[in-house]
């Protein structure tokens, strides 16, 4: 009798022990999938408008936006942890489309200036560039900015180079158009006297569309910082995006990017 109790206490014991042997083995595939999920949920979205007619900040090529400022706002949303959802529109619209909340950024060449700065938000400046006349080769008549008075001139609408045109002569010499490629191509033809734009813009005009069609006169009109545009309710994203642009000038991702399109190291800081 006192075998068969013994036996029979042995017997519950294994069974206990086989249950917790189970119920503890039950537990670990259930903490190996958890650590299998991935940390982060989906990246947010980063929406960036941008006039993709800008050589060599934005264009598009082969049916892509490319250039500058897009390597450099790729770089970006990478650092930051977006995801970049890229929108091409005119220059004009892109404030208004920040202030009505349809882009959360703005990369295009954009100016940093007082009467902008009033609006939206802008990042550290990313580019150092300035205004520069430019007309046909074969004209010696003009030679620098004070010899635009009652020409025409060629601006794309909503820049500082519109400003500038309208310091020099009255709006009815001015053409204005909605995008750089327009205002390049109407100097090119002879259609207008001259044009005045960002210095950057026009040399790769010159060397890539129009080496021996166009030429710059007189010294740079300004100097000016190139930012992106946030709208003023998103200091998050302004903040991040500052960050992101330190941390590439930090590690080498910003000059790598310069290079690629300017064939020369950034300037110092």
């Amino acid at each position: 009798m006192k075998k068969i109790l013994k036996y029979g206490l042995l017997g519950l014991l294994v069974v206990a022990l086989t249950v917790a042997l189970v119920g503890c083995g039950g537990n670990k595939p259930a903490q190996e999938t958890a650590k299998e999920q991935p940390k982060d949920a989906a990246k947010p979205k980063l929406v960036v408008g941008s006039d993709a007619a800008f050589a060599p900040f934005e264009f598009v090529e082969n049916g892509k936006p490319t250039g500058f400022d897009v390597d450099l706002i790729t770089a970006l949303c990478e650092e930051a942890g977006y995801e970049l959802d890229f929108r091409n529109m005119n220059f004009d619209g892109l404030i208004p489309a920040l202030q009505t909340g349809q882009i959360d950024a703005a990369v295009s060449g954009m100016s940093i200036n007082e009467e902008r700065k009033q609006v939206v938000n802008f990042t550290d400046p990313y580019y150092k560039s300035g205004l520069i006349v430019a007309v046909q080769a074969k004209n010696n008549d003009i030679k620098g900015f004070d010899d635009l008075k009652g020409k025409k001139i060629a601006v794309q609408s909503g820049t500082t180079g519109a400003k500038m045109a309208e310091k020099v002569t009255t709006k009815d010499k001015i053409v204005y158009f909605s995008n750089s490629d327009q205002v390049l191509l109407d100097l090119k033809n002879g259609s207008v006297d001259a044009v005045i734009n960002d210095y950057p813009v026009l040399k790769y005009f010159m060397d890539k569309v129009a080496k021996n069609d166009v030429k710059l006169v007189g010294e740079k009109l300004t100097s000016e910082d190139y930012g992106i545009a946030v709208p003023k309710n998103k200091t998050e994203v302004l903040e991040k995006l500052n960050a992101a642009l330190k941390k590439i000038k930090e590690n080498g991702k910003y000059a790598e990017i310069y290079k690629k399109w300017f064939n020369e190291e950034p300037p110092k800081e």
